[in-house]
């Protein structure tokens, strides 16, 4: 069965052996194969490489990879961190399995993740480019076999450390027309292969390659200071695959309320006994309600109509969508964020008290449902 807590709950020890100890094992079945995002589960090549390679365990990292991951099937561990931290805290060896959207920005992810791991180097599996990628190490016996199980030739690429341009940040692989992420928020289009952008106090300065969207950049500006050369930067989907319904979760409970953090959504929802999720943003609303029908949680979204079709929008049965009218999806959202409840409530109650709330400033619609 998989695991729907959070890494909280399933603790890594952290490595107390040397680089030499952690790549000589040549035997894969002691290693951990650690997953990141949904494509990988979704083309069923996550399932194949469990079955041929045989991990000692799998670790997913990624929002979207858990909601992937979990409807699998494979019993999996979830850590809610960077895939390059995951793997520095494992205490056995490891992999990287990964499924880039592109041959391309699958070594590129690849090659960000080697240049955050440290000294052993990186062993990454890439499905996009069928390729057994050794950044910065040599093969061994345990690459040798995951080339020989998975018929991947093996491909020695080195990875530069990584030295943050202070202020500064290059998004590369992106495909012209697609969405540019920073900390999960929707800041422009790509119109090229790379995005420059900067930081400059509490503002993100695009330098190139974007086509901005001016309502992501103040979401942004106003959820703080943003270092962008650490920030979580992404461009494209978040998933192309609908979820599986989920059955209902509960019908009284606690609601939750989510204003543009749709990529912290797990770590709010927790273990708790959640019936609704009150969200704020269209592509925050398309987020929550993507997850939300794989786990059987309804929302209600306050959107505006500007959904940058980041995943296949499905909700969970109960869920409404308030399209503002006459006033912003913020103001609204900030608004209603004052009645949502505290402690448990039915949803129903709770979904009638806050459009009443809202009367005539927004059209309410059924949304599409898995």
């Amino acid at each position: 069965m998989n695991k729907k807590d959070d890494t909280a709950t399933h603790p890594c020890q952290v490595r107390t052996d040397t680089p030499g100890d952690r790549t000589k094992n040549s035997d894969i079945r002691q290693m951990v194969m650690v997953l990141h995002g949904p494509e990988v589960f979704d083309s069923g090549n996550a399932e194949w490489l469990s079955r041929v390679l045989a991990p000692k365990k799998i670790v997913v990292a990624g929002v979207m990879a858990r909601a992937a991951a979990e409807e699998s099937g494979l019993p999996c561990e979830f850590m809610s961190v960077p895939p390059s931290v995951a793997i520095r805290m494992l205490e056995a060896p490891s992999f990287l399995a990964n499924e880039g959207k592109t041959p391309e920005s699958g070594r590129i992810f690849g090659e960000i993740v080697a240049s955050r791991v440290g000294g052993e180097g990186l062993i990454q599996v890439e499905c996009a480019r069928r390729e057994v990628i050794c950044w910065n190490r040599k093969p061994d016996a345990a690459v040798h076999k995951i080339s020989g199980l998975t018929g991947y030739p093996v491909v020695e690429r080195m990875a530069p450390a990584l030295m943050p341009d202070e202020g500064y940040r290059t998004i590369r692989g992106c495909l012209p027309g697609e969405a540019v992420f920073v900390n999960g928020v929707v800041i422009g289009t790509a119109t090229g292969r790379e995005v420059v952008i900067r930081s400059e106090g509490e503002k993100i300065i695009p330098l190139s390659g974007l086509q901005v969207k001016v309502h992501g950049l103040e979401k942004l500006e106003r959820a703080g200071p943003v270092d962008v050369s650490r920030a979580w930067c992404k461009s494209g989907r978040l998933r192309s695959k609908g979820p599986l319904a989920g059955p209902r979760h509960a019908l009284v409970g606690k609601v939750i309320f989510v204003d543009h953090c749709g990529h912290h959504l797990y770590r709010m929802i927790g273990n708790g006994n959640i019936c609704g999720m009150v969200t704020v943003g269209d592509d925050t609303t398309a987020v929550c309600g993507h997850i939300g029908a794989h786990l059987g949680i309804p929302i209600l979204g306050i959107v505006d109509g500007d959904s940058d079709n980041i995943v296949p929008e499905r909700y969970a049965k109960g869920s409404i969508l308030a399209v503002a009218q006459g006033i912003s999806d913020d103001e609204l959202g900030r608004e209603v964020a004052g009645i949502v409840p505290e402690g448990e409530a039915s949803w129903e109650e709770c979904t009638a008290r806050i459009i009443a709330h809202i009367g005539d400033r927004a059209v309410i619609r059924k949304p599409p449902e898995p």
